[in-house]
């Protein structure tokens, strides 16, 4: 692994018992109220599918999907997220691997593969999206979420009622950029992740060969309101663009 992706990997050991807090068994507000719906919409019915759930972290998600009938692998490459979701879920096929490689993966295992918020913390990004391909059975999609890269809430103002908001950088968009800002959330340390423009993830997911089937900005849908557990959560859902969803698929 090249500087950052060592970096990264030591990052992540770190954090991992306060990702398990940050995410639970539910997944975070931001998954619950908005991201979370367009996932398994993009998923489709997995029972009886065979996943890749890709930077499972503590595995929340590789969970709730062998609950659903699927035959799951979770990997990640951070040692200490792997050793949580064996200790939550001895029963599914966890290990320790970094999506720009999959290494424990052979050609054209799965149907679908799953990486969600994962694009925007690796270093490896074009890597990353060859992987995916190369582990996918012709015809099986990939499921990507990451945080919305035209829209950070690192560099948000919002006014009062939090339905008017100003992003404000301090750097150019088009620049790619490691960016290391304070702790968050449950985080005890300062967080990492890496800056890209839209556009090269489109252009990354075109290169690895995938055809792009269905595209989402996830945001709070009227009849998921009262799963909001305040008006600021509410409004947030409701008018912030927090992420996006890609429905890819691979050419047969």
């Amino acid at each position: 692994m090249n500087k950052n992706s060592d970096e990264t990997q030591l990052f992540w050991n770190r954090v991992a018992a306060d990702w398990d807090k940050q995410v639970g068994d539910d997944g975070d507000s931001n998954r619950i109220l908005n991201s979370d719906p367009v996932l398994w919409q993009f998923a489709g019915d997995v029972s009886g599918a065979s996943i890749l759930d890709a930077g499972c972290g503590t595995g929340y998600l590789s969970r709730q999907l062998h609950e659903c009938g699927a035959r799951v692998v979770g990997i990640d490459f951070s040692e200490e997220m792997i050793r949580i979701a064996r200790s939550k879920a001895a029963h599914i096929d966890f290990r320790m691997d970094s999506c720009s490689t999959l290494y424990t993966v052979a050609d054209g295992s799965f149907d679908i593969v799953i990486s969600n918020y994962v694009l925007m913390d690796t270093p490896d990004l074009t890597e990353t999206v060859e992987a995916f391909f190369r582990v996918l059975q012709p015809g099986g999609h990939v499921v990507v979420v990451f945080s919305h890269p035209c829209f950070p809430q690192e560099y948000v103002t919002a006014t009062d009622n939090d339905v008017a908001v100003t992003y404000q950088w301090d750097f150019p968009y088009f620049q790619q950029q490691k960016c290391i800002e304070p702790p968050w959330g449950h985080f005890t340390s300062e967080f990492i992740w890496f800056h890209r423009p839209l556009s090269d993830y489109w252009k990354a997911f075109c290169k690895a060969g995938f055809e792009v089937v269905d595209f989402e900005e996830p945001r709070l849908s009227e009849e998921r309101y009262h799963l909001a557990k305040n008006q600021r959560q509410l409004n947030n859902g409701k008018h912030r663009p927090y992420s996006v969803a890609f429905k890819l698929k691979k050419r047969r």
